[in-house]
């Protein structure tokens, strides 16, 4: 989004990446910048689901981005499934973001299911292990 630009900078040194806005410290980043305060990401989902106005703020802002990234995905591989990894511990995203992403995928329907990883941050360490 133009309002967007440049956007925070990444660890990579440049600003705007997508790390940079949907990592657990771009969300707290996100959130300070929007509130003033600093608080962590488990700390701001449940400030959201008890009717917190500046943190459900905060991860709406969130589910909007992650749906505009995870749609470029979905446009471009057309995955059965993404698996969400550290983030999956927020459980609104795995309905939220999906319920967002339809606006940007090309296709008139999405088949695409959006899951939790089953092992949480260790599942992608797990998956390359069985790999061997």
């Amino acid at each position: 989004m133009p309002e967007e630009i440049p956007g925070p900078r990444c660890a990579c040194g440049r600003d705007g990446c997508i790390e940079a806005f949907l990592s657990g410290p771009g969300l707290t980043l996100d959130h300070l910048l929007a509130t003033g305060e600093a608080r962590e990401p488990a700390d701001i989902a449940a400030r959201a689901e008890s009717g917190d106005r500046g943190c459900a703020g905060t991860l709406e802002r969130y589910e909007e981005r992650l749906a505009r990234a995870l749609a470029s995905v979905i446009n471009l591989l057309d995955p059965e499934v993404i698996v969400l990894g550290g983030a999956s511990r927020i459980e609104r995203l795995v309905r939220g973001v999906p319920a967002r992403w339809g606006h940007h995928v090309y296709s008139d329907t999405v088949a695409t299911r959006l899951v939790k990883a089953a092992h949480g941050d260790a599942s992608g360490v797990r998956g390359a292990a069985r790999l061997w």
